[in-house]
């Protein structure tokens, strides 16, 4: 690698802001959204610098004789880290970053996370985390919860990150959990076509029928959207029984 990805707290951290411009404005704020104090070059508790100058060397040079780490504009090579492109959603930061090679395609990845990632994600942690002693009740073996929580975040489980309203089944699972049951141990999702068009399906279609384990579809859904399935996954036609076997993940197809 070429860096560490980290992250770093900076609320109530005294950070130097040496800036102009537009891009100075976006440092100012990212760094407030942060809960950093912005202070002045001359302050001696300050151990990190942010530069957006359009001649940055002489500055990058005073502030790292001082042991300052620091991030310039636009200048890898002065840059002791990188500030990536950054998705939030709650406590849940997902940061994208090239090393400071390109900042757009930074920016791209990130607005197809940003499509892809709801907004509830950030109550499903806050849930996750509000319930650990809870989990720790019910799972005492670290290995056991382990197991539980990973099968429950699985693509079309109970608490599919995901899948929107996941923090509203959050109560539920856990209660069924608490009592030894297994909510949504099966999962059933329909999918209403509007076209038959594969590319016209929803990421969360998409990915819901890439992952069942049965599909039930109407008898004119087209070859090529039943492709998208898994191979190996088990097939009948609406209204027929199904082959005997255990389906944690059921996609049924439907026309409108």
């Amino acid at each position: 690698m070429h860096s560490l990805p980290l992250y770093h707290r900076l609320a109530d951290t005294k950070v130097i802001l040496l800036a102009e411009g537009e891009a100075g404005e976006a440092k100012r704020r990212l760094l407030e959204r942060a809960g950093a104090r912005i202070v002045d070059e001359g302050d001696a508790g300050a151990r990190l610098a942010f530069i957006a100058l359009a001649d940055p060397e002489a500055a990058a040079r005073r502030l790292r004789q001082r042991g300052l780490l620091l991030n310039v504009t636009d200048r890898p090579d002065l840059c002791d880290f990188t500030v990536p492109s950054i998705l939030e959603r709650g406590p849940v930061l997902i940061a994208v970053g090239t090393g400071g090679v390109s900042a757009g395609l930074a920016k791209a990845l990130r607005m197809r996370l940003e499509a892809l990632l709801p907004q509830s994600l950030g109550a499903l942690a806050e849930a996750l985390g509000g319930a650990r002693e809870q989990l720790r009740r019910i799972w005492p073996q670290a290995q056991d919860r382990r197991k539980a929580i990973d099968a429950a975040l699985s693509p079309g489980g109970p608490l599919d990150p995901l899948n929107d309203p996941a923090p509203e089944r959050f109560a539920e699972w856990l209660e069924a959990a608490a009592h030894g049951g297994l909510f949504g141990a099966s999962t059933r999702f329909e999918i209403g076509l509007q076209s038959d068009d594969p590319d016209d399906l929803t990421v969360g279609e998409a990915r819901y029928l890439a992952n069942a384990d049965l599909v039930i579809h109407d008898r004119d859904v087209p070859a090529a959207l039943l492709a998208l399935a898994r191979a190996d996954a088990a097939r009948c036609l609406t209204g027929e029984e199904p082959p005997t076997g255990s389906y944690p993940l059921t996609v049924v197809i439907r026309r409108g």
